[in-house]
């Protein structure tokens, strides 16, 4: 498809109000199958484009990494009996389809953007390489960074944090299905506890599932503050970039 001639960054638009410069988006697998059991639901992924172009308008430059459970989730392949490298491998491939969905979703709304795999794969994206991919975001693209670490045995919780941490991101915005962090399960827990504010370590001596440890560690080891909020309530993602209090913040100081 065809598009018009990117235009070059302006101090106008660096200008305009937000918290931060710069971003790591997470989004979920399965948020990109909204109400379906799998698959892309298109209706869905027309919303989250949505959100990433009112941030994209505030001036931000916006990372995103997109896991991909919603096509196939190598954990759980694993344990039904397959190789965990293999079922990895395969999930790494999953984000890839993923990430060009989101990217045609993208362009379609008029934004540019680049896919960057950490697997080669030259003639469907780019190769992550960090330089690079931070200069695509000072163009103003919208980056998505897919194939997770390249790795088997990491998530793509890990893969996010890693990106956000490489890039220079100033926060790390995780969409998910609920309002941010609880004790428990709010769907089956009625009593659960809802956490405005934590600290790493506490994310990790309660098994919190905020992201898994290894991610939540390197946070933490580079003091990139996390943000879980709800990814279904529109408008969400622009509150969290302008500094509403939305959702719950993971930092130092909890």
């Amino acid at each position: 498809m065809s598009q018009k001639a990117e235009p070059a960054p302006s101090a106008a638009t660096a200008a305009r109000p937000s918290r931060y410069r710069r971003i790591l988006f997470k989004i979920s697998g399965e948020i990109l199958a909204g109400t379906r059991p799998n698959g892309i639901d298109h209706a869905r992924l027309d919303d989250i484009t949505r959100e990433i172009h009112g941030v994209h308008e505030l001036g931000v430059e916006v990372g995103v990494v997109i896991g991909g459970g919603n096509i196939f989730r190598g954990l759980s392949e694993a344990g039904g009996g397959m190789d965990r490298g293999n079922a990895d491998h395969m999930g790494m491939l999953a984000t890839v389809i993923n990430a060009l969905a989101m990217q045609d979703s993208l362009e379609r709304h008029g934004l540019f953007t680049r896919v960057m795999t950490a697997i080669k794969m030259e003639q469907v994206a780019e190769p992550y390489i960090r330089r690079r991919a931070i200069r695509h975001l000072e163009k103003g693209r919208v980056v998505i960074m897919a194939a997770g670490t390249g790795n088997p045995y990491f998530t793509t919780d890990t893969a996010a944090a890693l990106r956000a941490v490489e890039i220079g991101a100033e926060a790390l915005l995780k969409g998910t299905k609920v309002d941010g962090v609880y004790s428990g399960d709010p769907m089956l827990d009625p009593n659960a506890t809802f956490f405005r504010r934590l600290n790493y370590l506490d994310v990790l001596s309660r098994g919190l599932r905020v992201m898994d440890s290894t991610a939540i560690s390197l946070c933490m080891e580079n003091a990139l503050p996390i943000i879980i909020f709800n990814l279904n309530r529109s408008g969400n993602l622009k509150r969290v970039v302008e500094g509403e209090e939305v959702g719950t913040l993971v930092t130092t100081e909890g």
